[in-house]
């Protein structure tokens, strides 16, 4: 049995390399992970840029796309039979619908393979035939992305992180008071560890909502088939000395290390260790607009899960071998369409600001970063009014909540984004000069040409950074 299984071990290795060569040599694939935190728009992300890599006519800045080298682009079995197949004809039904809506959002893994065929471009040019070149797009919840900084640390430093951070959050308010009341070394007690567990996910939950970023642990918020088990019933404790056998702050503790050995571990075996590409998408308007906690938190949570990406160059060895590295990350501020253009500018330099940190520590390791504002999908257009005597550049939609079409300004973003970030990293608990609204708009109704992909803000840039190399 043990020689059986070595055997089966070394065989699976052997193909696993064969593949890679494979690869290497004859068809090429890139494996772009797309992830974001919540509400920034992951699944709209892929629909429109596989949509648009289908027909290409609004892919300008993809150069490949331009010079016309894309001659055909199709869907293919993705090669990952244990992993869901992204749906990308039912979200693209939903935004094409004769009345549309937002597709589901992202709630497990899922995956997605476009196979393009692209003739070469250079001098040997007339030389070659056309090649093929395959993107699998694996889309995963950016609350598991987090989940990936919590395989450095332990219990203890997890608890006193956690409970630092949310001390005076009021969405904390109620579980604080209930670990206030608890005596962490009385002896397990389930319904108390599940009280406990419940209220921390509803804190999360809660701080979700308000605008914050770093809410671990992921499975949490998206607990799947895991609800109720053992491995999602802790919550952090302050420690009051050591911890005493069968005591609830052991068990928690206990819990805590089978969480990021049994779900977060697997996860990055399986799925996040395999990607070279990887699109971080952030909605920094609602950050914004939530106040400078809320950006601060983003801030952090961006710099703090950079280190899972495992930034840097691919070597032709570490490829053959397996040991891929994140090459490229693309941070990238969603809802660009609901500012007009003039404010763009505004916006991009605001996300570098706040993903500063992060791209030092990717580019100190190799990686090529970028930070730039898009919209997958644009649902708006720009207008000119006058309030109050004042001509404003304003974007027109129609309102998810009421249906109803509305003009919409939502402020003048700073020129300067260390206006921003420095009443963030301060603690100022709102914006002294400006109060930055967010409206949420419904898709417009899409009347798609032949050869021309759903209407976008810069998607052909982003794909052009992320793997038009590779073409």
């Amino acid at each position: 049995m043990v020689i059986s299984q070595i055997a089966d071990g070394i065989w699976r290795q052997v193909e696993a390399v064969q593949d890679t060569v494979s690869e290497t040599f004859f068809e090429p694939v890139i494996r772009l992970g797309v992830t974001g935190l919540a509400r920034s728009g992951k699944t709209v992300f892929i629909t429109s840029l596989v949509a648009n890599l289908m027909d290409r006519g609004r892919m300008p800045g993809l150069l490949a796309a331009r010079e016309g080298r894309i001659e055909a682009a199709f869907l293919q079995p993705q090669p990952d039979d244990t992993v869901p197949r992204f749906d990308f004809e039912g979200h693209l039904a939903a935004l094409t619908a004769s009345a549309p809506h937002w597709p589901d959002s992202t709630r497990a893994v899922s995956e997605l393979r476009l196979s393009l065929r692209v003739r070469p471009n250079g001098m040997l040019a007339g030389l070659k035939g056309s090649r093929t070149v395959h993107l699998d797009i694996v889309d995963y919840p950016g609350e598991w992305l987090l989940d990936l900084g919590l395989l450095d640390v332990d219990y203890d430093s997890w608890s006193e992180q956690v409970l630092t951070r949310i001390a005076d959050r009021d969405e904390a308010a109620e579980y604080l008071d209930l670990v206030a009341r608890t005596d962490a070394q009385a002896e397990l007690s389930e319904p108390v560890a599940k009280t406990l567990a419940q209220t921390y996910a509803a804190y999360l939950q809660a701080a979700r909502r308000a605008g914050f970023s770093d809410c671990t642990p992921g499975r949490f918020l998206l607990p799947g088939d895991l609800a109720g088990s053992p491995v999602l019933t802790f919550a952090p404790l302050p420690r009051d000395g050591a911890d005493g056998r069968k005591t609830l702050r052991r068990e928690m503790a206990r819990r805590f290390e089978a969480y990021k050995r049994e779900v977060v571990k697997p996860f990055f075996r399986e799925h996040f260790a395999r990607i070279d590409r990887q699109v971080v998408l952030v909605d920094a308007l609602g950050a914004i607009n939530a106040g400078p906690p809320a950006v601060d938190d983003l801030r952090a949570a961006m710099t703090e899960t950079l280190g899972a990406f495992r930034p840097g160059r691919n070597s032709f060895l570490a490829g053959l071998l397996g040991g891929k590295r994140v090459e490229k990350i693309l941070f990238a501020a969603t809802k660009a369409d609901h500012l007009h253009h003039s404010q763009h500018a505004r916006l991009t330099a605001i996300m570098q600001a706040l993903t500063r940190d992060a791209r030092d520590r990717a580019n100190f390791a190799g990686a090529r970063t970028q930070a730039m504002s898009i919209a997958s999908l644009r649902a708006t257009t720009e207008d000119r009014m006058v309030h109050g005597g004042v001509d404003l550049d304003v974007v027109r939609g129609t309102l998810l909540e009421t249906g109803k079409q509305a003009a919409f300004y939502p402020g003048e973003l700073p020129e300067n984004p260390s206006e921003i970030l420095s009443a963030a990293r301060a603690g100022a608990r709102e914006w002294l000069a400006e109060d930055y609204a967010i409206m949420r708009f419904a898709p417009s109704p899409l009347t798609l040409r032949p050869g021309y992909g759903p209407p976008h803000i810069r998607l052909d840039h982003a794909a052009e950074f992320l793997f038009g190399d590779r073409l």
